[in-house]
């Protein structure tokens, strides 16, 4: 049985991080750490992710679970599911998923989730697993920067009411225990791919060390993996999500 332990801190440089330095010191699966402000957050390929106080929640959780490193992208898409579920059963919005990682609530990402792993080389097996999420809960005073502006949204059009940061965090963890348990295989991901924001659309595909395509999305394979067809192939590709970015055209997402 897992012991769940929460710590939340003001200020931090990074909840994964925090999370990280625990695990090798030898801390055990489920301590979760929750921050309101990340000095030094980051995304998916090494992006920076700012978590300003008041603006936005980052919460980690630390895993071991007996898997090998092929299945780790599996964790980003059942906490996926678990967002999309704790918002759903907290506010009633409808959400969409933005393979792999991001949550999106009226075209808009409100939350983004990071997964890191250490290995056990000897066994390939997974050593630990860190599962890192930035939810934008209002949207800054002077409004988005330009840069985000079309992309980035929030859950909250005002200052959200005293303890909706710990009954969002307490869904999401309610939701994701839950999942986690059934296994990384589960029937969960029938539900991630009916509220995929992607299927049917047409894309841009940035491959690692090659030139971007144009191509469009036919949903998500049994390996958590992007399947497209490219425009001018016959053949459906399947891309990992540490092979590709994908670049929707403007106003495609739910």
């Amino acid at each position: 049985m897992i012991q769940m332990r929460h710590e939340y801190l003001e200020s931090i440089d990074s909840t994964n991080n925090e999370i990280k330095r625990r695990a090798v010191a030898g801390e055990t699966e489920g301590l979760v750490i929750s921050a309101g402000k990340q000095t030094a957050g980051r995304g998916r390929s090494g992006h920076q992710w700012e978590t300003p106080a008041d603006i936005s929640i980052a919460t980690s959780l630390l895993l071991r679970p007996t898997v090998a490193i092929d299945h780790l992208s599996s964790l980003t898409l059942v906490a996926a599911v678990a967002v999309r579920r704790a918002i759903e059963e907290l506010y009633g919005i409808e959400t969409w998923i933005k393979w792999p990682n991001d949550v999106i609530i009226h075209g808009k990402k409100v939350c983004g989730i990071l997964t890191e792993a250490a290995v056990d080389l000897e066994s390939g097996m997974l050593d630990y697993a860190v599962l890192g999420l930035g939810f934008n809960l209002v949207q800054p005073s002077g409004g988005w920067p330009k840069e985000l502006a079309a992309v980035a949204g929030s859950l909250f059009d005002s200052a959200p009411a005293p303890g909706a940061r710990a009954a969002l965090a307490a869904a999401f963890l309610n939701e994701f225990w839950a999942l986690y348990h059934t296994g990384l295989r589960g029937s969960w991901l029938d539900d991630y791919r009916r509220r995929q924001a992607l299927t049917g659309r047409h894309v841009t595909l940035i491959p690692n060390g090659s030139e971007p395509r144009g191509a469009t999305v036919l949903g998500i394979d049994d390996d958590c993996r992007l399947l497209v067809r490219c425009d001018g192939d016959l053949a459906p590709t399947a891309f990992g999500s540490d092979e590709i970015r994908v670049i929707p055209e403007l106003g495609t997402l739910a």
